[in-house]
């Protein structure tokens, strides 16, 4: 019963990962992994950042002829800025990629790698079997292809498990869009035209 737990889970992981986006998990993870090991390097470059506008404003303001000392100070130091700033976007973009390259790898192989890993451990192995009879000559495709015949064998418990998921994904899709979805307003039933002549008729 474990193995039938264990292949379901897997891939209930899988479309859960697919559903939500492997993108947005990766930003995610990307945001709590500068966090925790490079607090400084955002913080710093957000702060750089500022820096940088501020002395841009100032700089515009500034004369170049009238206060060319303090025109050139401010030039320097937004040269300065954007340099360290460019230093740090390239060290900031090779951090990503390599977290990027490994998220990515390590996604793959708790999902689909270790789904190919069980369906090839357990591919003998059946998950259960079916009551005599029930499918008759058919039986094998479910045991298909190497599960005892009578059983249902881990290859086809994935794609059975993966189904129901999308199923029930669906169903639940539509149940949210159906909720959510905005009501009609209630107003006053129409007048009939007999109804309305006749009264006009009354009141004279």
């Amino acid at each position: 019963m474990s193995v039938i737990i264990t292949v379901f889970a897997l891939v209930f992981l899988g479309e859960f990962i697919s559903w939500i986006g492997q993108s947005v998990l990766l930003e995610g993870a990307y945001a709590l992994y500068l966090r925790i090991f490079y607090p400084t390097l955002a913080s710093r470059q957000k702060s750089l950042k500022s820096e940088i506008l501020t002395t841009k404003a100032e700089l515009l303001k500034t004369s170049a002829q009238d206060q060319f000392a303090k025109w050139a100070k401010l030039r320097r130091s937004v040269d300065k800025g954007l340099a360290d700033l460019e230093k740090l976007n390239g060290e900031m973009a090779s951090l990503r990629t390599s977290f990027s390259v490994k998220f990515n790898t390590a996604i793959w192989l708790g999902t689909t790698g270790m789904q190919f890993f069980v369906g090839w451990w357990y591919r003998k192995e059946p998950m259960f079997y079916l009551p005599p009879g029930w499918f008759g000559p058919l039986a094998w495709i479910l045991a298909f292809p190497f599960a005892p015949k009578g059983s249902v064998s881990v290859g086809m418990w994935q794609m059975v498990s993966r189904r129901s998921i999308k199923v029930g994904e669906r169903i639940v899709k539509e149940f949210a869009s159906s909720a959510l979805a905005p009501k009609e307003p209630v107003g006053n039933p129409p007048v009939k035209a007999s109804t309305a002549s006749a009264k006009s008729k009354k009141d004279s």
